[in-house]
């Protein structure tokens, strides 16, 4: 079920979208060769309870930890524990915090130290999808048109989008309908509603689209080893551009 916010519940979700987006620019602070993704997911715990929120994450559908960091191919979902990040990588971190019972949900993609020419574009490429698919993110819209928008983008320049994972609506449950395909055809889809709630969250690779899940049950990889970018924030529609409330 499709549900539209009350000014009430849209507030508590800005709340807990500032420590979302808080927490997300204290950990690019942090992040350098050597750290473990361990050390990430325990500052951000700290971060977030210190600052009235509950992790969104930790032990929804069993997860076992706060934030997911997924590093080079690995897409989302990655478990953070004892692995070093070294000079060259990328890693992708989304967090998600909750605030009166209501959540709010947003990744980036991160450079460690010096890396590829590949992988900073990637990373730019993924996070304008987003900005290119919200244009169409308007009450009276379709969510075909933010997906169709974001497909065609990330094409243009030579990358491809995931199809096995799809952004969501987002609330009192972290996911709520309706999906949101980040490929698809403009015009299809549910008709836009003002007050709406949306994580629009563009996952995009190098290489194939095609995606396997690894042994841990959790950490989805690209099937060619190549690298993949994430980029996520939550969105209120509204009679013109969304709300954007973790940025």
């Amino acid at each position: 079920m499709i549900t539209i916010k009350s000014e009430a519940e849209l507030d508590s979700m800005r709340s807990a979208g500032r420590i979302v987006a808080n927490v997300l620019k204290e950990l690019e602070k942090i992040i350098k060769p050597g750290i473990t993704t361990k050390e990430l997911d325990e500052f951000a715990e700290e971060y977030i309870i210190k600052n009235g929120g509950i992790p969104s994450f930790k032990g929804l559908y069993g997860y076992p930890a706060s934030i997911c960091t997924s590093i080079n191919d690995e897409v989302v979902h990655g478990i953070p524990g004892l692995r070093r990040l070294e000079n060259g990588d990328i890693i992708s971190i989304d967090v998600g915090v909750c605030v009166d019972g209501l959540h709010a949900d947003a990744a980036r993609t991160f450079a460690v130290g010096e890396i590829s020419e590949t992988a900073k574009l990637l990373i730019k490429t993924t996070e304008e999808s987003f900005f290119e698919g919200i244009k169409n993110a308007v009450a009276g819209r379709r969510i075909g048109d933010i997906s169709n928008s974001i497909q065609k983008y990330v094409e243009s320049r030579g990358f491809s989008v995931v199809r096995d994972l799809v952004g969501h609506g987002i609330g009192r449950k972290f996911h709520e309908s309706p999906q949101v395909p980040n490929f698809g055809k403009a015009g299809v889809g549910i008709r836009l509603i003002k007050n709406m709630t949306l994580a629009i969250e563009p996952m995009v690779n190098e290489g194939t689209f095609r995606v396997y899940t690894a042994e841990d049950g959790w950490t989805v990889k690209t099937l060619d080893g190549k690298l993949s970018a994430h980029y996520e924030n939550t969105i209120v529609i509204t009679e013109g551009l969304p709300e954007i409330i973790t940025l």
